[in-house]
């Protein structure tokens, strides 16, 4: 039922949407921010689901929906609390600008969001993707979205390989854009919106990166892949090993853990809270309390966390070991393990002191069918994979 080169007819055009709502009305996974039109709640969904796995953005979402309700409660939030909810989601930057875009919205615009693409791609944090995903969602224009899952349906639809020249951009652009309703000539209530969260959701489920499901796939008939289609290299993944120091103390009847607070110059979560990092060529003949794995970025982290006595039982080992922290006296603070939770900690400080017993433990509900939904981040335009 294709054509040449993934060239549809309007009536190859007009089928392939009515198999595809027909598959995402009965199929979609139930997702908290759907089935709403709030477009404050629909922004915070997006930013969250940016490079983030839906399973880990369900938890943060309630609970930072449940903090900040409104426009006017996220923009009067002092921001290390803003943080705090944030914190294991990762790319930190992103709450960063959602918390300045909020502000911005108050300041200037009665804490409303604008109602089109244009007008939302002025705000910061919101770049070509996440412009039109609000403005088709909450909105209803019809915009197509173009992210890692949808371009991915695209090209295998097409029966094309992987293209990231300008040529590519502007297929891809053209072959969404074809695609998304136009409202005016709907009868449902808001046809791009439900299109695009359709095209997103096949590619999350169904048309996945690796063994995609097509036997399953609503508009098998129209595609010219019918499995996995060839990809560019992709970078390898960096490996470094890090350590930390676990420093606790008492304080009356309160436990207190040292934290180190991360400068604002830093380009990775600055001012957020993390353990001590120490030097690892002075631990080599220290065994570890805890040992684990992290990925930041492009990165995967061989970490080791240490452990320092209580400072009534310390000893000459110890006392050095503290010594050896890098970071300037100013940046330690002592903080109760009862407040740990309202504080902006980097996601593996989180990580080691759940594994420590000094947090409650907390983690992503899955949702039916738990599947990775990659998002671009598109922050000025740019595409990252």
């Amino acid at each position: 039922m294709h054509a040449p080169d993934g060239d549809y007819t309007a009536a190859q055009i007009l089928s392939f949407r009515r198999k595809l709502m027909s598959w995402y009305r009965s199929s979609a996974r139930v997702l908290p921010w759907r089935e709403m039109r709030d477009p404050y709640r629909i922004w915070v969904s997006e930013i969250m689901l940016q490079q983030t796995r839906v399973a880990a953005v369900i938890v943060h979402y309630e609970r930072f929906m449940s903090l900040f309700p409104t426009v006017l409660a996220l923009a009067l939030a002092p921001e290390a609390m803003v943080l705090a909810a944030w914190s294991g989601l990762g790319y930190y930057r992103r709450a960063h600008m959602l918390h300045k875009a909020a502000r911005f919205l108050v300041d200037e615009r009665g804490g409303q969001l604008p109602g089109n693409s244009h007008d939302l791609r002025t705000l910061p944090g919101i770049g070509e993707y996440t412009c039109a995903a609000i403005a088709s969602i909450a909105f209803g224009e019809s915009i197509a979205v173009l992210d890692g899952n949808v371009e991915r349906v695209l090209l295998r639809l097409a029966g094309r390989t992987e293209d990231p020249s300008a040529a590519g951009r502007v297929f891809l652009r053209a072959q969404a854009a074809a695609l998304v309703p136009n409202k005016r000539l709907s009868e449902q209530t808001n046809a791009a919106g439900d299109h695009n969260q359709a095209m997103m959701e096949l590619g999350a489920t169904l048309c996945l990166i690796r063994a995609p499901l097509c036997m399953h796939c609503p508009v098998l008939d129209f595609c010219k892949t019918r499995g996995e289609h060839k990809t560019r290299p992709r970078g390898r993944q960096k490996s470094k090993a890090a350590a930390f120091l676990l420093s606790t103390r008492k304080r009356g009847t309160s436990t207190e853990v040292l934290l180190e607070r991360r400068g604002q110059a830093l380009t990775l979560m600055p001012g957020m809270l993390e353990l001590p990092p120490l030097p690892i060529d002075l631990l080599d003949n220290r065994e570890p309390l805890l040992r684990l794995r992290h990925s930041i970025t492009d990165t995967n982290y061989t970490i080791e966390v240490h452990a320092e006595k209580d400072s009534a039982s310390e000893h000459a080992g110890d006392l050095l070991l503290r010594d050896a922290i890098p970071a300037a006296a100013e940046a330690l603070v002592w903080q109760p393990v009862t407040k740990l939770a309202e504080l902006p900690l980097t996601g593996l400080a989180r990580k080691i002191l759940m594994r420590a017993d000094l947090m409650a433990v907390t983690g992503p509900q899955s949702p039916a069918r738990n599947t990775a939904r990659s998002r671009s981040l598109d922050q000025a335009g740019k595409i990252v994979r």
